[in-house]
């Protein structure tokens, strides 16, 4: 016997009502018991089925034997949403182009243009003509001491010997001594001009003034003074210590009036006291200097207070 199941309304297909869930169990507990039972179930279906109302009989008939209709089921589908993906939109950067200006360029005249250009004529100057001085040469007569010098009064810088050449260079003033260049010597030094043999003419050599080698071993004489006695002039001065081995002396170097004429003397003295003559007949002042000698050279000089002459007129005041 098939058994139909009647679907409650609202209710999902496959759920029956929980009267027949009711009456299933109930029918299938008898079933067991009474097998027979079953045309008496159909009895009861029908009996329930007049009691409805004739109008409803289409409708049971329909909820009978017309399947029912399943009711869709809202189902959740997943919606893939793309996010928004960012595009790297280029920036345009603007470049600084640089535009070459249009220059003018000039046009060459088809004439051409002549410049004139002055020229310098130089004009013949006149060119002094120097003379060589003639080179005078010596040879050593007898032996003879070199010195710093034109003068005995010098220290000894080199010995000439007999038979030796010299080249004459310079004189004094009157050519007494002369400032020679020793072929046996690396410098030069002055020497007495009558102990050689020379060839040549030495008044018309230059006059020179000695240069003499300084010492700063000593320091220079000190309380240097002078006083005028009838004709002549006192030079007195302190002296200074020295070793024994260094000491040479003190050199004075004066300029005094002889026969209207101011001469040069160089003196050498062991002392500390000089007595010199000197004519009040020169135009030009007298004067002089003292020096401490050692042997590597001369201290600095100091200057000689130099009296006037006692004849000497003195300068007339301006009249009022």
């Amino acid at each position: 016997m098939t058994r139909v199941v009647l679907p409650a309304v609202g209710r999902h297909p496959r759920m029956p009502a929980p009267w027949m869930v009711s009456m299933s169990s109930h029918v299938r507990m008898n079933h067991k018991r009474k097998p027979a039972n079953r045309v008496s179930l159909v009895c009861v279906i029908a009996v329930v089925g007049i009691g409805l109302s004739a109008c409803s009989v289409p409708k049971v008939a329909a909820r009978l034997f017309i399947s029912p209709t399943p009711t869709p089921s809202m189902t959740r589908t997943p919606t893939i949403t793309q996010s928004p993906t960012r595009t790297h939109t280029p920036t345009v950067t603007r470049t600084a182009t640089r535009t070459s200006t249009s220059t003018r360029t000039s046009t060459p005249s088809l004439t051409p243009t002549i410049t004139l250009t002055p020229t310098i004529t130089s004009t013949p100057t006149r060119t002094a003509t120097i003379t060589p001085t003639p080179e005078i040469r010596g040879r050593v007569s007898v032996q003879s001491n070199c010195r710093y010098g034109p003068g005995s009064a010098y220290l000894y810088e080199w010995g000439l010997y007999p038979a030796n050449h010299v080249t004459v260079l310079n004189r004094n003033d009157d050519a007494t001594w002369v400032y020679v260049d020793p072929w046996t010597y690396i410098d030069f030094c002055w020497v007495k001009a009558d102990l050689l043999e020379i060839d040549g003419d030495i008044t018309k050599l230059d006059v020179r003034v000695p240069i003499l080698p300084a010492s700063d071993l000593y320091g220079p004489v000190s309380n240097v003074r002078a006083s005028r006695v009838d004709g002549d002039v006192w030079i007195a001065w302190d002296g200074i210590w020295m070793t024994e081995d260094d000491y040479r002396g003190y050199l004075i170097e004066v300029w005094v009036c002889e026969v209207e004429e101011l001469v040069f003397k160089p003196i050498h003295s062991h002392g500390f006291l000089v007595i010199l003559p000197d004519d009040p007949d020169c135009d030009e002042e007298s004067y002089g200097r003292v020096y401490a000698a050692e042997k590597h050279g001369y201290t600095r000089w100091v200057a000689i207070p130099w009296p006037a002459h006692p004849t000497a007129t003195p300068p007339k005041k301006p009249s009022e």
